[in-house]
């Protein structure tokens, strides 16, 4: 007989079971990844947030705006999901498929990749 990986219950059902219930299963695994995935939460709501921002001044696909409209609506410089070196010496920060460019001045180019 094999018990419960979180209450210790006796199993019923099928030989591999590891659970009694759906419960259990959930409880247990949030416990093991309690850690890591508030972690992990909290950068994607980050991103998330980033990426929001980005697309709402971005509507045409190409654009111009100023750091500080940037930051008065929370987006934060910090996270982004990859970088992109061009040939002319330019780096465009992307969340997803939504980019940007610092320009002179505190201005920004956002770009949007087609995918």
């Amino acid at each position: 007989m094999k018990n419960c990986l979180e209450c210790g219950e006796k199993i019923v059902g099928r030989e591999d079971k590891k659970f009694c219930s759906d419960s259990c299963r959930n409880a247990y695994n949030n416990k093991i990844n309690k850690d890591s995935t508030n972690y992990m939460r909290n950068i994607n709501n980050k991103l998330r947030k980033n990426y929001r921002i980005l697309s709402e001044l971005n509507v045409e696909g190409k654009t111009k705006t100023t750091r500080a409209k940037l930051m008065s609506k929370g987006f934060d410089f910090e996270f982004f999901t990859s970088i992109l070196h061009t040939k002319t010496g330019n780096t465009y920060y992307f969340l997803y498929d939504q980019g940007y460019l610092l320009l002179e001045n505190d201005y920004y180019m956002l770009v949007k990749k087609d995918i």
